[in-house]
């Protein structure tokens, strides 16, 4: 397969290559990994690849008709999936909805493929509803159910899906493709960017790219909440973790993550070593648990208590 728009991962490519010039591709994966990973790139190209007319072993070729359109967002059998609202999963009244759709035989190519966002944000209901058609769907039809933690996902759902997990990229990898993607940018901007995302090429991509007042808003938040963690009251600190229960779940992750890269950074600058450590752990203990869905109203005084709770 033709997947160099992912950056690193060479196992699972290989994998993947293997399957398509064997067996074929699955007609379900889980793309696993967290924010910034290249599940959107991965899934992006695998339903590419699944309606390029291109010979095995160049597919997605990424010139022919289908691939075209599929780059461009348009193919008619291309569908992405999402929740109804902003940071809502996807629903079981959505899920009935693609059953009914699936059974419609493709507009223009031989497979029908289906990308759905935060599948393991998916309740109950709406996971076996999707079991439902895993198991009983036409045979045409393909699903990749997106997710940060696979484990979020039903086992009975994972049984009938091939699990991908997706790998941080090598500091020297993230460098190289930073410098393609980003010409314009110096060398330590780079360097910086490709230090800070932790593998993540999709965290470097908006350090790079800016992401406009709400996305420095939260990293103002980030640096604020990293220096109350390193040094802050504990009564200063809950008070400023109030402030947050408004943050949607995407908001909630990105900031622990920003927050993490700043402790990171500090930790050996640290006077008190000990205290940093406790706050890199606590908020890695929290981005589990944002992970799962715990709220912002929860998270952030649980994080003040773990921290002062372990300091006595």
């Amino acid at each position: 397969m033709e997947l160099s728009a992912l950056a690193g991962n060479r196992r699972l490519k290989a994998q993947l290559s293997q399957q398509e010039g064997g067996r074929g591709l699955s007609h379900a994966y889980i793309i696993a990994g967290p924010a910034g990973s290249g599940r959107h790139t991965l899934g992006g190209l695998l339903a590419q690849a699944m309606v390029c007319t291109a010979p095995e072993h160049q597919r997605p070729c990424g010139r022919c008709p289908q691939c075209r359109k599929a780059q461009g967002g348009i193919h008619p059998d291309i569908s992405w999936v999402a929740g109804a609202g902003e940071g809502k999963p996807i629903s079981v009244d959505q899920v009935r909805a693609l059953r009914s759709d699936a059974y419609i035989r493709p507009n223009e190519g031989e497979r029908k493929v289906y990308i759905l966002e935060g599948a393991d944000r998916m309740n109950a209901s709406a996971q076996n509803a999707m079991l439902k058609l895993l198991e009983e769907g036409p045979a045409y039809a393909a699903f990749l159910l997106l997710a940060e933690n696979a484990g979020g996902v039903l086992e009975t759902v994972r049984s009938r899906c091939e699990t991908l997990t997706l790998d941080p990229v090598a500091p020297d990898e993230c460098l190289s493709w930073l410098q393609a993607r980003f010409p314009q940018a110096s060398r330590e901007e780079l360097a910086d960017a490709a230090n800070r995302c932790q593998g993540l090429l999709g965290r470097a991509v908006e350090q790079l790219a800016g992401g406009g007042e709400q996305a420095q808003a939260l990293k103002d938040k980030a640096d604020k909440l990293s220096r109350l963690l390193m040094q802050g009251q504990e009564l200063e600190l809950l008070e400023f973790s109030l402030t947050l229960d408004k943050l949607t779940r995407e908001e909630t992750q990105r900031l622990l993550d920003l927050t993490s890269a700043a402790l990171g950074d500090q930790i050996l600058q640290a006077s008190d070593r000990a205290r940093a450590l406790r706050a890199a752990q606590g908020v890695k203990e929290m981005r589990q648990a944002a992970g799962l869905n715990v709220g912002p109203a929860a998270l952030f005084p649980w994080l003040t208590a773990l921290l002062f709770s372990r300091e006595k």
